[in-house]
């Protein structure tokens, strides 16, 4: 490929390569990125854009970091993989160590996974192994939110939002879970009890067929990016206990400084029986993920038949991601993320204020780096993202939603760039 000239391999791309969320036989444009730098994207044709989305909510430290970069050359030099299963080796040792110490006591024990969907996928078996190794077999069943999303996978599809999420085509055949209505409360000054009152009820209905609950702590993302209360955390955890269901935080999205804190649990004082953790853990250099639970979980996991946690990815705990990982999260915590992480807050609230005006804007929301515009209708995916490109930026839409979420280190400059393309390309009569 690398004999290819420009044009070669974009035409080959366009022919035989099938992306994400995409169609083969209408299928949207593509950009051709050939390099990546700080907080810019180069293309083919040499233009710059401004990255708006840290590359699905992962490049926190920019591209191409030079301690990042270094890591995983020291990691290269030694070994790039060696299986899991009986072996183990520094860099995932090490990985453990700070993840253990960086998270909530009672959260010692991790599990390393390939993708934040197969995280997900761990998290709920280990939930329905734990039941079934206490004897309670009876305990099948899932309970979460509406408006949620926690990955592609099987296992995760049937906990997303089951009507209007991305799965609703698959809804006969995934299994069948418990959803309670969403939260809505956004602040915990206006705590209303009847925002946990679906959850009740369905804890007083189904609690004995109840393994777990799983949610995205604070912030829903990819399912609509809604924001909502810590006070929902804590009665969630409570309604767990009272109960005997585990409960599960997705924190792939939220985790590592996006909503402020290191982890948006943080914000609610309230800790999990298990954690899932990915996009950011690796700084957005290579796909890996992490479950932590607590001992109790993970020995009662391996009380039962057959003594053991049945899941092994096979490139779980990659040498090179670990060292990635490891430097990704010290550059984070000897950083001022939560001084940028606000600072960037601060920037959306003003800036994207004005976009509540237009008409066919619903509604505008901020938390943390997050900067969330939504619409009266779905957007022009094709129009609005050539226009985007044509203005210098990379934002990518999904549904109503036009977003951002770009890396931490952002300077003004370019942050203002993104919200001014935003404002000034929601005022086209195109979106009324």
């Amino acid at each position: 490929m690398a004999t290819r000239n420009r044009n070669d391999w974009i035409e080959f791309d366009q022919k035989h390569v099938w992306h994400p969320y995409a169609s083969v036989t209408r299928p949207l444009p593509v950009y051709p990125v050939v390099s990546a730098k700080g907080v810019r994207l180069t293309l083919a044709d040499g233009r710059e854009l401004v990255d708006g989305m840290a590359s699905w909510w992962a490049v926190i430290h920019g591209y191409n970091h030079p301690v990042i970069n270094e890591a995983i050359r020291s990691q290269l030099d030694r070994m790039a993989h060696v299986m899991f299963g009986g072996l183990t080796h520094p860099a995932a040792v090490s990985l453990a160590e700070k993840l253990v110490e960086m998270t909530p006591t009672p959260l010692t024990r991790v599990f390393f996974a390939d993708s934040g969907s197969v995280s997900v996928e761990a998290a709920l078996k280990m939930a329905l192994q734990f039941h079934v190794a206490r004897g309670d077999g009876s305990r099948r069943r899932m309970l979460t939110v509406r408006r949620g999303y926690h990955g592609d996978t099987f296992g995760a599809m049937a906990v997303s939002d089951p009507e209007n999420g991305m799965h609703h085509l698959f809804s006969g055949i995934l299994p069948q879970h418990l959803f309670a209505d969403a939260p809505c409360c956004v602040r915990d000054e206006d705590w209303d009890d009847s925002d946990i009152a679906s959850m009740r009820a369905l804890f007083e209905a189904h609690g004995d067929e109840i393994a777990a609950v799983i949610i995205e702590p604070l912030v829903q993302g990819a399912g609509g990016m809604r924001f909502y209360c810590a006070e929902y955390l804590r009665q969630t955890r409570a309604l767990c206990d009272r109960y005997g269901a585990l409960l599960i935080f997705d924190e792939i999205a939220t985790g590592f400084g996006r909503t402020g804190t290191l982890f948006a649990m943080d914000q609610a004082g309230v800790v999990p029986d298990i954690l899932c953790l990915g996009k950011a853990l690796t700084g957005g250099y290579m796909t890996l993920a992490a479950v932590l639970t607590n001992d109790r979980t993970a020995e009662g996991v391996c009380s039962g038949e057959p003594g053991l946690f049945m899941h092994g990815p096979t490139f779980m705990a990659n040498p090179l991601a670990c060292a990635a990982a490891r430097a990704s999260i010290d550059l984070l915590l000897e950083s001022p993320f939560k001084e940028r992480v606000q600072s960037i807050e601060n920037h959306f609230k003003s800036a994207l204020e004005s976009c509540r005006d237009y008409p066919h804007v619903a509604d505008v929301r901020v938390k943390g780096a997050i900067g969330v515009v939504e619409l009266t209708r779905p957007v022009d995916m094709e129009w609005i993202e050539e226009e985007f490109v044509k203005r210098g930026v990379w934002i990518r839409p999904f549904g109503k939603l036009v977003y951002l979420m770009p890396p931490f280190v952002i300077e003004e400059e370019d942050l203002t760039r993104l919200t001014d393309v935003v404002v000034e390309t929601l005022k086209t009569p195109k979106l009324r």
